[in-house]
């Protein structure tokens, strides 16, 4: 059986309730990028899928949720020395339907008020967007280079920010 290369395409979903983003503490899965980090939701495109089923799919497969509102807030691409290069589309969900489903086989979900998330481990780049988002800052291409842990290049909408 041959192996399938993961998709460079992902979706990231911050879900938001309360003043509140929905976080979730990666530290379940094995060999994991993102271990220790704290992120929103989402995950690789599966063949054939647009961005939004992606984002809806990853959603209900990682919380039980089902969004009913969201907005595509921007395009982020990850260039980093040890992994291929990554295009993430960055969404952010204000409704849902369902019931939050608490066992979630990547990590840990937990509801963290919007100014408290930037006290958590993040990587670096997350901050960058984090702000943008609540700047509501309008559709933006972000592109973020990374050496190990380290981000060594920031470019937000073409103009080089670090």
């Amino acid at each position: 059986m041959v192996k399938k290369e993961k998709s460079p395409l992902t979706t990231l979903c911050y879900i938001e309730q309360d003043g509140k983003y929905l976080m979730l503490h990666r530290i379940k899965k094995e060999h994991d990028i993102n271990e220790g980090k704290w992120i929103g939701v989402g995950g690789h495109f599966e063949d054939g899928e647009s961005p939004e089923e992606c984002l809806l799919r990853e959603v209900r497969e990682e919380t039980g949720l089902t969004l009913v509102s969201w907005r595509f807030r921007g395009i982020v691409t990850f260039r980093a020395d040890d992994a291929p290069m990554e295009y993430m589309c960055l969404y952010t969900a204000d409704s849902y339907v369902g019931e939050l489903d608490m066992d979630c086989e990547e990590g840990v979900l937990r509801w963290v008020p919007k100014e408290e998330v930037t006290n958590l481990p993040l990587w670096e780049g997350d901050r960058v967007f984090l702000e943008l988002l609540a700047k509501e800052a309008p559709f933006f291409s972000l592109k973020l280079s990374y050496v190990r842990d380290r981000l060594v290049e920031c470019v937000l909408d073409g103009r080089k920010k670090l």
